[in-house]
């Protein structure tokens, strides 16, 4: 039997786990396209962006990944459009024919039809973006420094935060830690009160999937860290350094930092009737698009409406894209040997979030949990979720320096021209 083609597009949580799991079965010739060279782990990309850890140690080259794995090839490059009828994707660096092909593009930041907070703002969604507000919030230290009056200072050095899910939470409780720990040393010059952290959200509470119970802990803790959490904020615009508010109010800051909402990527070829909330990509039990029997999606890209536990789509975390990975390499092997498919049903692992150094939130089938158990778990979860033990051993031993520490060398300005 001639080996079938499978194309997976994008390289992140699904993509990543459902070539890994693929590629032990040689009746597959994978090929993995991905506009970037290297996978990454997202949920920590604000430590890269606050210095605590390396981009390398979040990342991993997928050639080097692919080592050893016959059926299995990388293409660097971004997806274009698909040719259903031809069977045939186009990325920006050829073209690539399939059996099965496979979406796992994940999302971009959703600005709201705001052009000046796309422009503006810094998102956190790449490392790109993770480097870019490092860069960024480190340059406008350095030019607070020189000026004289108090007002351009505080304006300069105040961040707001817009989004209170896990990754605003994480983020604005960093950079609290941050200025608590770290940055009254580096800039004797500074006064602590003319940075000031907001954390702001459009919805009456902070870390909505999570229970009542830990979006009251983290509430109390984001406070306790000197944040002024503004609930029940949206942002309407950020021009000329101010955000302002559907409310009326309004903040003077140098930093608006993006994590409000995201929404699917764009895939020309993919006919507009089969997107969803979001442009969320709809898919059957078994991950295929609507209408079609050899195309899928995966992760955070797609609304699958047939698990009964989660009638209005799964959450878009890492876990399910996970999971769905591994389900489709399944029934991958079950589709070429005529056996009936396995639908996929999430199971929920439970939901946790850091906000400092010993302060956390868990919330796990049955249990919750707080302060320094919380943040023990969180700590080896993500440990542990790494791809490679590499990233684990370097991971590892930034946090326990920063831990006992409460610094963290990493301060480097890598761009000599910062664009916001």
């Amino acid at each position: 039997m001639d080996s079938k083609k499978v194309v997976i597009v994008g390289g992140g949580f699904a993509g990543i786990n459902l070539a890994q799991k693929l590629s032990r079965d040689k009746r597959f010739e994978i090929t993995l396209v991905d506009k970037n060279n290297y996978n990454f782990f997202s949920p920590l990309l604000y430590q890269v962006a606050t210095g605590f850890l390396e981009a390398s140690n979040i990342s991993y080259p997928f050639r080097k990944f692919f080592q050893n794995k016959s059926n299995l090839r990388f293409s660097l490059g971004a997806f274009e459009e698909v040719f259903p009828q031809e069977k045939k994707i186009r990325t920006d660096s050829g073209a690539f024919y399939y059996d099965y092909l496979v979406f796992a593009t994940g999302t971009e930041s959703n600005y709201f039809g705001m052009e000046n907070v796309k422009k503006n703002s810094v998102p956190m969604k790449t490392l790109q973006d993770a480097l870019a507000l490092r860069n960024h919030i480190l340059w406008n230290k350095e030019k607070a420094t020189k000026m004289l009056n108090s007002s351009d200072r505080r304006k300069i050095l105040s961040i707001v935060v817009a989004g209170a899910g896990p990754t605003g939470v994480e983020i604005s409780g960093m950079l609290a830690e941050m200025h608590k720990n770290i940055f009254k040393k580096d800039y004797p010059e500074l006064k602590r009160e003319e940075v000031q952290i907001y954390l702001v959200d459009a919805l009456p509470v902070v870390l909505n999937p999570m229970s009542k119970k830990a979006q009251e802990e983290t509430l109390q803790e984001l406070e306790g860290l000197g944040i002024n959490v503004l609930l029940d904020h949206e942002v309407s615009d950020y021009d000329n350094g101010i955000v302002s508010f559907k409310n009326g109010k309004t903040i003077e800051t140098g930093t608006l930092i993006w994590t409000s909402g995201v929404t699917a990527t764009d895939l020309p070829g993919i006919p507009k009737e089969v997107l969803g909330k979001g442009k969320r990509v709809l898919v059957d039990a078994y991950n295929r698009v609507t209408g079609y029997d050899d195309i899928f999606a995966l992760g955070d890209i797609c609304l699958m409406k047939a698990d009964e536990k989660f009638p209005e789509g799964h959450p878009q975390v890492a876990q399910v894209a996970i999971q769905q990975g591994k389900n489709l390499a399944q029934n991958f092997e079950k589709l070429i040997e005529n056996k009936t498919l396995e639908a996929f049903h999430y199971k929920d692992k439970g939901t946790m979030a850091i906000i400092g150094i010993n302060k956390a939130v868990a919330d796990l089938p049955g249990f919750h949990f707080k302060g320094f158990i919380a943040y023990f778990l969180w700590l080896v979860v993500h440990l542990f979720s790494l791809i490679r033990y590499r990233n684990q051993v370097k991971t590892f031993y930034n946090w326990m320096a920063a831990f006992v520490t409460r610094d963290q060398s990493l301060r480097f300005i890598l761009d000599a021209k910062p664009d916001k």
